[in-house]
């Protein structure tokens, strides 16, 4: 039991960096990071982010919310140069040892992403977020513009996240419990994590549902431009309750097949 901490709203950023530093421990061993795996493969990439990003090989990238910074070494293993950003110092420390274990090179840093402004002017060509990343965001207007003055001129912001639809839903997927739009947050409190679902330690963090048209608003807003948007009816990942898999790489919520959709991909670009 984790010792008891102020679980206002405004403490967001206390609660959810002490949450991410408890899940670091658990998902550094767990089958579903697969660590010693990556170690050998140096990819944990998969085709919709891949197909996004396109040729990245000699491209300046910013990696925001990198968690261990699997997806930012790989990232470098294909050839670009990248900064790795998140705001959990366990994370930070675990992937700079993996990077010197690796002999790689890119950059992290341990920082807010909402700070990134103040401590980081250099210029990028790409900015890219994957899964597990909006909805961990209590502004997405002061996001946007954050990422829109990381972003150089014709530079790009590729998104891939999870689709809003599916936090509406309760872990096992049998009824709507949490509303589309972001109308508060929530705060939540839960026993191990979706790389390990046998881990008892107790985290207690705070979301927010963001809807596709918020997402896009926030960037439209910054007077980036939306070049592509996808939606998918699978995940790479087998994160949810009642999943099932139907092809490599690809999991479906099994009573409600490809009915729901599970990932979207978004491209902004900066004119």
């Amino acid at each position: 039991m984790e010792d008891k901490i102020n679980t206002d709203p405004d403490n967001w950023l206390e609660i959810n960096k002490k949450s991410w530093d408890t899940r670091t421990d658990i998902h550094i061993d767990s089958k579903f990071y697969d660590v010693l795996g990556f170690k050998k493969n140096k990819n944990s990439l998969h085709g919709i982010e891949l197909d996004l990003l396109g040729d990245v090989k000699n491209k300046n990238i910013l990696h925001l919310q990198c968690h261990f910074g699997l997806d930012s070494l790989s990232l470098e293993v294909l050839g670009a140069n990248v900064t790795g950003v998140d705001f959990s110092e366990k994370a930070i420390a675990y992937a700079e040892k993996l990077k010197k274990e690796l002999q790689l090179n890119t950059t992290f840093l341990c920082e807010n992403v909402y700070d990134l402004e103040s401590i980081n002017s250099k210029p990028y060509e790409i900015v890219f977020s994957s899964y597990g990343i909006v909805g961990w965001l209590p502004d997405l207007k002061k996001w946007a513009e954050v990422i829109n003055k990381q972003l150089e001129i014709n530079g790009k912001f590729i998104l891939v996240d999870f689709h809003p639809a599916l936090w509406m839903f309760d872990d096992d997927f049998k009824a709507i419990e949490y509303s589309y739009f972001n109308d508060k947050p929530y705060i939540e409190i839960e026993n191990g994590s979706y790389a390990n679902r046998e881990e008892k330690k107790e985290m207690t963090s705070i979301w927010w549902s963001h809807s596709l048209s918020e997402i896009m608003t926030a960037f439209l807003e910054e007077g980036l431009v939306l070049s592509e948007f996808k939606e998918f009816d699978y995940s790479p990942f087998d994160c949810f309750k009642q999943s099932i898999k139907i092809a490599k790489d690809k999991y479906r919520i099994k009573h409600l097949e490809q009915k729901l959709p599970m990932v979207y991909g978004m491209v902004f670009q900066k004119k």
